[in-house]
């Protein structure tokens, strides 16, 4: 099967990513008007990633992708935190944020409402369960969910 574009970038900045202490969270590349763009976002553990952190891993992964030149069009490499309302997408992710508070929005309504939050309880083989806000024990096949992410209350930042 033909890799695209983000596998093949994947490849290539993993080893970079890891050896500077970070996490490997998405790439994608994406067009939108006239212009490509490589994004890559990082991670990194019990930790807060900087303008620096982003600045460190472009540098490292730059001459790699000039030398394999993964990417026939011209492009703006970005590499950015995956931030704090990121998505949890993968098995890693639910592990990260099990026992935590999280917000999940349904593409439709299952015996409830189709937006909810309350605390991360279990996650296996696709399927997460929550216990609800409102008391209520909710089981989700992730491919439910049109989002799946942490809670972040804003206030705590004012």
């Amino acid at each position: 099967m033909k890799k695209n574009t983000a596998e093949i970038v994947t490849e290539l900045v993993l080893p970079y990513v890891e050896e500077l202490g970070y996490e490997l969270y998405d790439v994608e590349y994406v067009k939108e008007g006239a212009y490509y763009f490589l994004r890559i976002y990082i991670d990194k553990p019990g930790g807060v990633i900087s303008s620096d952190d982003c600045e460190r891993l472009s540098r490292a992964i730059d001459p790699v992708l000039d030398e394999k030149d993964p990417i026939q069009d011209s492009y703006y490499l970005e590499v950015s935190s995956v931030g704090l309302d990121r998505p949890i997408k993968t098995e890693k992710d639910f592990m990260r944020f099990m026992n935590k508070k999280i917000e999940v929005r349904l593409y439709k309504s299952q015996d409830g409402p189709k937006e909810f939050s309350g605390q991360l309880c279990a996650y296996s083989d696709g399927m997460f369960t929550v216990q609800c806000d409102d008391g209520t024990r909710r089981i989700v096949n992730t491919k439910d969910a049109s989002y799946i992410r942490p809670y972040v209350d804003f206030n705590e930042f004012s």
